[in-house]
């Protein structure tokens, strides 16, 4: 099994979903933890369209890649999910064998009316399911 850790800056949207997403997709072949730099509280609207296809999350911790570091916890990858285009900074994971990044915007950021908010979260969230089923037929893992 592949163990994987998605990083943002709240842990609070764009890292939850690609947790959610990758330990069910995966079919067993992974193992997805998120955190954050700075965990906040799980973002409403993310936990609402996550819902409408059939995920649970608002019962997930918003973790601390801070403690994951202080209990020396091992990756085989790290993957941030910051929005570097807007100049939000990821988080660098040391004990990390290989790392990447998959900039997304933060659902956290968005402004309009609360319609057009969820249908950008939405997308967003399109876009992370997406980006997971690519990396599960790159990296499938036996």
């Amino acid at each position: 099994m592949l163990k994987v850790l998605f990083v943002c800056l709240h842990n609070s949207a764009r890292s939850q979903m690609a947790q959610e997403f990758l330990n069910d997709l995966g079919k067993g072949k992974f193992i997805a933890e998120s955190a954050g730099l700075e965990p906040g509280v799980l973002n409403p609207r993310v936990v609402q369209v996550m819902q409408e296809i059939g995920y649970d999350i608002s019962g997930n911790p918003c973790n601390s890649a801070f403690d994951f570091f202080k209990q020396d916890r091992r990756y085989e990858l790290v993957i941030t999910v910051c929005d570097q285009a807007s100049g939000q900074r990821c988080p660098v994971f040391p004990s990390a064998k290989a790392t990447l990044n998959w900039s997304f915007e933060d659902p956290s950021s968005l402004i309009g009316s609360e319609a057009e908010v969820l249908q950008q979260t939405r997308k967003i969230r399109d876009q992370i399911k997406t980006r997971i089923e690519e990396f599960i037929r790159v990296y499938n893992v036996g």
